[in-house]
């Protein structure tokens, strides 16, 4: 079911960005006068076809790993005299152009619409105050301790862990320094603390920002009752009960669902663990043996028991939202500065400051899709937007086959007043094919990996 839902997701996500993007060139084309012969969302062969009333093919095909927009053009075959206008390659240079880079801003604008939508329906989250901070660490020595709440990064403030996150993401490989402003209490005036960077987890592959400065996340302790089970689970054959509170486990006290029942429930698949509970007042012995399954590449266990239900202290609740106005400025700035973040990321990667093992293909791909659509729409949404982000992106990297290198051929002719020769294009196209195709076998190796790790 987990697989079913995942490859759900996936299709999905990939379907709508790529419908999307496609959409943007036939949209931008028909505008400019020229015939769309077919708009394929796939390829391979066709699942569904339609045609409209301009006799343009719509095509539904059974590998949903791109699509494609096909128009009118001599360099493809011969076109009837009554068509010449209407040809790709007949239009004036400008309007190819245009045509080009449509497919590239859709996706920017649909991930504009997507931090929109979460910025009107808003999100709550959890301040990101800092738990224990570990000894002799970055943190330590540059003056945080435990109970700060981060406000702001190299002048940029923040609401939450994920966006701490982000803005550490930029300083990988750098050195510097790194300049955050905290506070104690809601009220208080922050302070300014700096930390020293000296190539910052340059070429780690697979970085921890957070956790690399010495930071931890701060969680109210979680009383150990199990408040959900799942039917035929270990809990349940066990014998554990819904209300029960765990007390110890093989003679160990314990009083935190987060930081000790669930490691120790994690590190021992397929071995019996003795519980003590407390049950209607009195206590009794329960044996209960983990079952295992994979997390993020490893096996882990499980029992099946969930903990009941906790909340936060109210003064570390952030509710983010916007009316529908004001969201549209946070969504298109969201958008730019995730646009630059990618850039950037991968001007590190080409440089060696950014592992390139952090290149993800389609199997991580999708296993992110899955997961996030289980978290909620939100972070669904922002998956989309992040994708659709990164898919612009490369389109519009200057390599031949890409829309980019499209651009750089018009650009040249636009300056030229004349195209490049086809022997100059043929070396770009072979170049850009063997590029792509390396990348992307890279990434697949990249992604079984993960796997095998």
């Amino acid at each position: 079911m987990d697989l079913l839902f995942t490859l759900l997701a996936t299709i999905v996500a990939l379907g709508l960005l790529v419908t999307i993007h496609e959409y943007g060139h036939f949209w931008v084309a028909r505008r400019c006068g020229v015939k769309v012969l077919r708009f394929s969302i796939g390829f391979g062969s066709a699942l569904v076809r339609w045609h409209d009333k301009r006799g343009t093919e719509y095509v539904i095909a059974a590998i949903p790993l791109g699509g494609y927009v096909k128009m009118l053009d001599e360099r493809e075959g011969p076109v009837p005299d009554n068509e010449l206008d209407q040809a790709f390659n007949r239009k004036d240079v400008k309007k190819r152009i245009a045509i080009v880079a449509a497919g590239p801003i859709a996706n920017f604008l649909l991930a504009i619409t997507a931090f929109w939508l979460i910025a009107v329906f808003g999100i709550t989250t959890v301040a990101p105050v800092i738990g224990p901070v570990e000894p002799d660490s970055v943190a330590e020595r540059a003056g945080l301790y435990e109970g700060l709440e981060l406000v702001e990064i190299d002048g940029v403030p923040i609401q939450s862990w994920q966006e701490v996150n982000l803005q550490l993401i930029r300083r990988l490989g750098e050195t510097g320094q790194l300049h955050i402003l905290a506070r104690e209490l809601p009220d208080s005036s922050p302070q300014r603390y700096t930390l020293e960077l000296q190539d910052w987890l340059r070429g780690s592959e697979q970085p921890d920002p957070i956790g690399s400065l010495g930071l931890t996340t701060w969680q109210p302790r979680i009383s150990p009752e199990i408040g959900q089970i799942t039917p035929d689970g270990a809990a349940q054959r066990s014998g554990l009960q819904e209300g029960d509170l765990i007390v110890a486990i093989d003679q160990q006290p314990v009083d935190d669902w987060i930081n000790q029942v669930v490691p120790t429930i994690q590190q021992s698949a397929g071995k019996s663990l003795e519980m003590e509970i407390e049950r209607n007042g009195g206590r009794l012995s329960v044996t209960v043996t983990p079952e295992s399954k994979e997390q993020d590449g490893s096996r882990i266990g499980f029992i099946g028991a969930g903990v009941a239900a906790f909340g936060w202290p109210d003064h570390m609740i952030r509710t983010i939202e916007y009316n529908p106005l004001a969201a549209i400025p946070v969504a298109a700035v969201k958008t730019w500065d995730m646009t630059i973040l990618t850039l950037d990321s991968l001007k590190k990667m080409i440089t060696g400051l950014v592992s390139a093992k952090n290149l993800s293909g389609p199997i991580t791909i999708a296993k992110v899709a899955g997961a996030s659509a289980k978290s909620g729409p939100e972070s669904f949404l922002s998956f989309i937007a992040y994708l659709s982000i990164s898919l612009g992106v490369l389109n519009l990297l200057p390599i031949p086959v890409l829309d980019g290198g499209h651009l750089v051929y018009y650009s040249a002719e636009w300056i030229r007043g004349k195209p490049l020769s086809e022997r100059i294009q043929g070396w770009g196209l072979q170049i850009g094919l063997t590029l792509i195709v390396g990348v992307m076998v890279f990434a697949i190796y990249n992604d079984i990996s993960r796997l095998g790790g």
